[in-house]
């Protein structure tokens, strides 16, 4: 395929570098500071965008590669409160557009785990609910998109988890699920999960240990998604 990579930093590189690997060839690395180039481009040579760049970007970038007819698949955060144009920008041109909080297929198979724990915990009164997330200081946003995933998983299963906040913010009750979101300098990205009561503690967890995963699972799902329509997820990619 033919693809071009929206946001050319540290994911966007190892993206690059894996598409490369796996025979498919980089049309162009957008990144703020050659951006002009796109109205250059010939959208016609482009199969699929991906789009790895900065929250203040991610409109830009996905509502160009929608108008130009080419699926974009997105997994930058810190956006999502233009979520919903995006969206209906996509149903509107009849385009293709997937977005993941994290691409990595152990990550998502631990979306998973954490829906199934979640249902069993709904009964359990007893037990508050509370997460840490743990990324590279380069990261701008907090909680990530993965901690918010997890947590709005959590809210749809668990009819006490009325909401999630930050550890920094002022708690109504007991029963909202607390984040505590650190940046540690060179870390990849670790999410926890936790039910504590007085009597014991459950817990999951997943750590990365690169980002060769989630920069896998994106061009993956860049495979996949070439001949696809509508607005797709890492649930239509896994069918889970």
């Amino acid at each position: 395929m033919n693809i071009l990579i929206l946001g050319y930093g540290k994911m966007g590189k190892i993206i690059s570098e894996i598409a490369e690997e796996r025979g498919h060839t980089i049309v162009a690395k957008i990144t703020s500071d050659n951006r002009e180039q796109l109205e250059n481009l010939d959208a016609s040579s482009v199969d699929v965008a991906i789009e790895f760049s900065q929250p203040e970007s991610a409109v830009d970038n996905l509502s160009w590669a929608i108008n130009h007819g080419i699926p974009v698949v997105c997994g930058t955060t810190g956006w999502l409160e233009h979520k919903h144009e995006i969206e209906q920008l996509t149903l509107s041109k009849g385009g293709a557009y997937f977005y993941a909080s994290n691409f990595s297929i152990g990550v998502n198979i631990f979306f998973k785990v954490n829906r199934y724990l979640a249902k069993l915990m709904d009964e359990q009164h007893d037990y508050g609910i509370r997460m840490e997330e743990i990324h590279h200081t380069e990261k701008k946003d907090a909680p990530s998109g993965t901690a918010i995933t997890l947590a709005e998983d959590i809210i749809n299963k668990i009819d006490r988890a009325k909401r999630w906040n930050l550890d920094t913010e002022s708690v109504e009750n007991g029963h909202n699920v607390l984040i505590s979101a650190k940046r540690i300098d060179k870390v990849p990205g670790t999410h926890s999960v936790t039910y504590s009561s007085d009597i014991d503690d459950i817990e999951i967890k997943h750590t990365a240990h690169s980002r060769k995963g989630f920069a896998l699972g994106a061009v993956l799902v860049s495979e996949w998604i070439k001949d696809r329509k509508g607005i797709l997820s890492m649930d239509d990619f896994l069918s889970f």
